[in-house]
């Protein structure tokens, strides 16, 4: 069965694009597992979607070699509403609407008008998580496993 995980914010432009191209090339750069219904897909979303990805989030991913320029800001009518993982990325968002699994508020600043170091430091952040929360995921071999890890 694939886990479902997605990252909400308000704009949909900086944070949950940044989670959503870092975990994406995680998982396409590590094999999960043979089976195609074992698998774990990734969504980003936000309440209110920005007209386009800010071009600084772009760019930092950029120099960690992923490539978000396809990526587009959407609504949460567009991503499943079966999600597993809800992480909403610290911008107060709430999602009652959208039921999960299990959900966390990440708490991370919002980079909308800051420098581009401010947007390099908030990448870092969320590299960290999304590698955290992959593993995980990966480690643990089926959600209800997951859920025990995340919960602790």
């Amino acid at each position: 069965m694939a886990i479902t995980v997605a990252f909400v914010c308000i704009g949909n432009t900086c944070r949950s694009q940044m989670a959503e191209g870092f975990a994406k090339n995680l998982l396409k750069s590590q094999e999960i597992s043979s089976d195609k219904n074992n698998r774990i897909l990734i969504y980003s979303a936000g309440t209110h979607p920005a007209y386009e990805v800010n071009p600084y989030t772009v760019m930092v991913m950029q120099e960690k070699g992923i490539d978000t320029s396809g990526q587009y800001p959407k609504t949460l009518a567009e991503i499943p509403g079966n999600i597993d993982i809800l992480i909403t990325m610290g911008c107060g968002v709430e999602c009652p609407y959208l039921p999960a699994k299990y959900r966390r508020d990440w708490g991370i600043d919002d980079p909308v008008g800051m420098p581009v170091d401010f947007f390099r430091k908030t990448r870092d952040i969320i590299e960290n998580k999304v590698k955290n929360l992959i593993n995980i995921l990966k480690e643990s071999g089926s959600m209800d496993a997951a859920l025990i890890k995340l919960k602790s």
